[in-house]
């Protein structure tokens, strides 16, 4: 019995941290537009944003410093973020590349 506990607990742990990853839906998305750093807002995700067509878009980036490209007009790529939008906020992007214009 102590041991199927054991086990229990384990398969848990391990599902939960599966879990924690974080997820790209697999959508490429393609956005032209000025990026901006994230200052006060309603939501708490990303570290930059970008708008195109009226559309805003949070952004992050595990392997680009989006700060060399900070009030410069730009055409990034990425994927979308499963799981976003949050509370009305708007769609998070993995930006894995940035051209500048």
């Amino acid at each position: 019995m102590k041991k199927l506990l054991v086990l229990s607990l384990f398969v848990a742990v391990i599902s939960s941290c599966g879990s924690m990853r974080t997820a790209s839906t697999g959508e490429s998305i393609s956005i032209d537009g000025r990026i901006t750093k994230l200052g006060m807002t309603t939501y708490q995700y990303g570290t930059h944003t970008i708008s195109t067509g009226g559309k805003p878009y949070a952004l992050r980036s595990s392997s680009l410093n989006l700060d060399t490209y900070v009030d410069k007009q730009v055409v990034l790529k990425g994927t979308k973020v499963s799981g976003y939008p949050l509370e009305g906020g708007p769609e998070l992007i993995e930006v894995s590349e940035v051209v500048m214009k």
